[in-house]
């Protein structure tokens, strides 16, 4: 029988807001006990840093070059993780002796699937330093060493995870709407396939940022006081993106926000809600069948304006959607319980990706082990 580890994860997604940190006890197959979460968010200041990260990854060719302010930047935003670590052990009465590895995702700040390019800020050896505990890090690399395009990594923990649902609720999709959503189709003849599935929250959080001086639209609400200017919707998913052969992962780039005179603030936000709804729809055209069951996690889930939409979308296509609480799990947790199941997953060598996931020529494992520091 294969021993259970205990891994902590640690993701901080394209939205920028902080760094969710969750517990998994896994064999790194089909065996998962979800622990505690915590989420720590970044302050207002911090926020701004990272932005201005992203302009100065640009100019990055060599993923290990860090120009401007990108080697402070990744030693602060470690430390943080690091502090991250140490105040979720205290909230759940944990000592680091507990835990046999992190899960370390870093910060996105340049993401080029086509020139086998991506960077993440997070240096694995000075977190392990910090915590004292083993680190996995740095796990798209080898997935785009291999031809994938380094995106989406969680399907396989989906694929874990799905086990719960009954068979009947199946083919079932999850879908995470984070900054960028992405989807995870499963049957029950074992099929995984993964892709970016379009824009989630990023377009609305940079426009009521821009117009209303708020980071994200709470709820759906400002949304909800808006209509949908349809010209508009349709300009975004008449994106190449959608009818394209091949399914590629995206960067918060890659869709921009519309300009200011294209919509006032409610409409704006209520075209860029159902954007963000018919997006996942028209994405999962690509799936060999049509899921029965759609379990939406991430931030977007508490997004009623986008959850409305995703329902009638679906519903006209007869399927179900369901929060990923009411599907039993946690949908703030997920991304991060799935970086500690791919650390336990990479300690073990199995594969992370898989060719109808990335476009990996064949299933690869990932990932960077930093050892803690003996203790004297």
């Amino acid at each position: 029988m294969v021993e259970m580890k205990t891994a902590i994860g640690l993701m901080s997604g394209t939205s920028m807001d902080g760094i969710d940190v969750a517990l998994v006890r896994t064999d790194g197959e089909a065996v998962v006990e979800r622990g505690g979460f915590l989420s720590v968010p970044y302050e207002p200041a911090f926020r701004d840093r990272l932005k201005q990260a992203l302009e100065d990854a640009k100019g990055i060719k060599q993923r290990d070059e860090r120009p401007g302010d990108l080697s402070r930047m990744e030693r602060d935003l470690t430390l943080r993780h690091a502090e991250a670590v140490g105040l979720f052990l205290q909230q759940e009465k944990l000592r680091r002796e507990d835990i046999d590895f992190i899960g370390f995702h870093g910060q996105t700040v340049l993401h080029r699937p086509d020139e086998a390019l991506t960077v993440q800020l997070g240096d694995g050896a000075l977190l392990a330093a910090e915590t004292g505990i083993d680190v996995v890090y740095d796990m798209r690399a080898n997935d785009m060493v291999h031809g994938g395009q380094g995106a989406p990594l969680v399907p396989v923990y989906h694929q874990a995870l799905a086990h719960q649902i009954p068979m009947d609720q199946w083919p079932v999709c999850f879908v995470n709407i984070g900054g960028i959503s992405n989807l995870t189709f499963l049957d029950r003849d074992g099929t995984i396939i993964g892709f970016d599935s379009g824009p989630g929250n990023t377009l609305i959080d940079q426009w009521v940022e821009a117009h209303a001086g708020i980071p994200y639209d709470d709820g759906g609400r400002i949304a909800s006081e808006g209509g949908v200017i349809m010209a508009l919707a349709e300009r975004y998913l008449d994106n190449p993106f959608f009818t394209a052969s091949k399914r590629r992962s995206l960067d918060r780039n890659d869709f921009r926000p519309p300009e200011g005179h294209e919509a006032e603030l409610s409409d704006g936000a209520r075209t860029l809600a159902y954007v963000s709804a018919a997006a996942i729809l028209k994405s999962a055209g690509h799936l060999p069948r049509s899921p029965k069951t759609y379990v939406i996690c991430g931030g977007g889930r508490l997004n009623r304006t986008i959850m409305d939409d995703l329902v009638n979308l679906a519903g006209e296509k007869g399927a179900t959607v369901l929060t990923a609480e009411q599907a039993g799990f946690d949908g703030d947790a997920m991304e991060a319980e799935a970086w500690a199941y791919l650390a336990v997953r990479s300690a073990r060598g199995l594969p992370l990706t898989f060719p109808r996931t990335t476009g990996v020529r064949e299933p690869v494992s990932g990932g960077v082990l930093s050892a803690a520091p003996q203790q004297p």
